[in-house]
């Protein structure tokens, strides 16, 4: 029978435990992880780095107000990072994440609809632009819907082919081995219940996908780049965000967590 890729989705959150917001994954979902790694920890102090882009559409949605006073995420594909704000702009955490196995910024026609056997490697891509995003239809699932007609959500790492490695690709330091779904983006498990899930529960938020093939402004037709304050080089108005020259830092979160079998997305 025809599975199209939400319905896979669905019926992934159900059959492999994911229970509804604010719970937790199953007990035995560790136990059936064909893959096993130690958690990471986050080192006391150490930063995540931010990208220019990043910080730019940061001062951006804080003083165009863009997220309507919505939570809202920044997604920078080329870093493989996410960043989580709060309705009041203020940052809340950030961690690697692992996105859409084909470079690239838009969604192949009717994507949504089709089987994932049937998604070729370079239809693989985690598109850009301005999403609304909101959690899912069945009462079992927590996944966060970035874009429903195109099946892209943000939910937490699976491990369901050893082969694929994605542990240890948010593991790594650098973002060249991120690149391995079939276009949704995951994140450790403890960043998700720790960081998203505590943002998105109780309300809808925007999430900004930077593009790894175009300019900011072609993506985000509203986007304007923001003056800023004289003699306070890099500081990003009101989120927390600050930067040192060309290498910003931010926060640390632990990376990791209890990182354990959910789906094969």
């Amino acid at each position: 029978m025809r599975k199209p890729l939400r319905a896979a989705l669905t019926a992934w959150a159900v059959s492999f435990g994911v229970l509804a917001v604010g719970g937790a994954p199953t007990s035995t979902a560790a136990a059936e992880s064909p893959e096993s790694a130690p958690a990471p920890q986050a080192a006391e102090g150490r930063g995540v780095p931010a990208s220019e882009a990043v910080i730019q559409v940061a001062d951006w949605v804080t003083a165009s107000r863009d997220s309507g006073g919505l939570p809202f995420v920044i997604i920078d594909k080329v870093s493989a990072q996410v960043f989580v704000f709060d309705a009041d702009a203020q940052l809340k955490g950030s961690a690697p994440a692992l996105l859409g196995l084909a470079r690239g910024d838009d969604s192949a026609p009717g994507i949504g609809e089709r089987e994932l056997s049937k998604i070729t490697p370079e239809e693989r891509t985690t598109p850009a632009g301005r999403f609304l995003a909101g959690y899912g239809e069945g009462p079992d699932s927590d996944i966060l819907w970035v874009d429903y007609e195109t099946a892209v959500s943000m939910h937490q790492v699976v491990t369901t082919n050893p082969k694929e490695q994605r542990l240890r690709r948010l593991q790594t330091p650098s973002p060249n081995d991120n690149r391995i779904t079939f276009g949704c983006i995951n994140v450790p498990i403890a960043f998700y219940q720790e960081v998203v899930l505590p943002m998105f529960k109780a309300s809808k938020g925007v999430v900004y996908i930077l593009p790894e093939t175009r300019a900011l402004d072609e993506v985000f037709a509203d986007f304007r780049p923001q003056a800023r304050l004289a003699g306070v080089a890099g500081l990003v108005v009101a989120t927390g965000l600050t930067s040192d020259a060309s290498e910003t830092t931010l926060p640390a979160v632990v990376a990791g967590g209890d990182l354990e079998h959910l789906d094969a997305r």
